[in-house]
């Protein structure tokens, strides 16, 4: 039963993490964020460690149905500390300003975060008009909202293509 309740709290905490750190997701750093005993894949992509730490949740239910009680400790404190770290990376990830690289490419790598920001804020911002506009019931509100909505996707059209634009220059700048 212990195990059940543990394996729910899990599920849940890392449901609410890969939420969080939907818009951060497929963002890519210079170098890894974490330690290779926490993660162990090489990705610098956020949702490299969230499948990861999803693969290891797996890992921990199926240990739990088999009944390996010594492999469970370990997946669950593992995992935990995995949720951990990403928890703190996705808080602090608007406060790093870009990892070091050479003077050349930093530049391009501020842009690349501003505009990962940028796509961070416009989503959040479309998603929340999203909301309101399925809980609005007079056509006028509808209708703004609507537009609204439109007009943050357009913006977010526009800032992903910026951000593939600067992804390809830092490719050519690093190869």
């Amino acid at each position: 039963m212990k195990s059940a309740a543990l394996l729910h709290t899990l599920e849940q905490q890392l449901a609410t993490l890969c939420q969080q750190a939907a818009p951060l997701a497929q963002h890519t750093t210079v170098s890894a964020r974490f330690d290779r005993h926490l993660f162990r894949t090489r990705s610098t992509k956020m949702q490299a460690y969230l499948d990861e730490a999803a693969d290891n949740l797996a890992a921990l239910r199926h240990a739990v149905a088999t009944g390996r009680l010594q492999q469970v400790a370990w997946l669950a404190e593992h995992l935990t500390a995995q949720m951990a770290a990403l928890t703190r990376e996705s808080a602090v990830w608007p406060l790093r300003q870009w990892d070091n690289a050479s003077p050349a490419v930093a530049r391009w790598q501020r842009r690349r975060l501003q505009h990962q920001e940028f796509e961070r804020r416009l989503l959040a911002m479309k998603q929340e008009r999203e909301q309101r506009l399925s809980q609005v019931t007079t056509l006028a509100e509808q209708q703004r909202l609507h537009k609204e909505v439109e007009a943050y996707a357009g913006r977010l059209a526009r800032c992903r293509r910026a951000l593939e634009n600067i992804e390809n220059v830092l490719a050519r700048l690093t190869r």
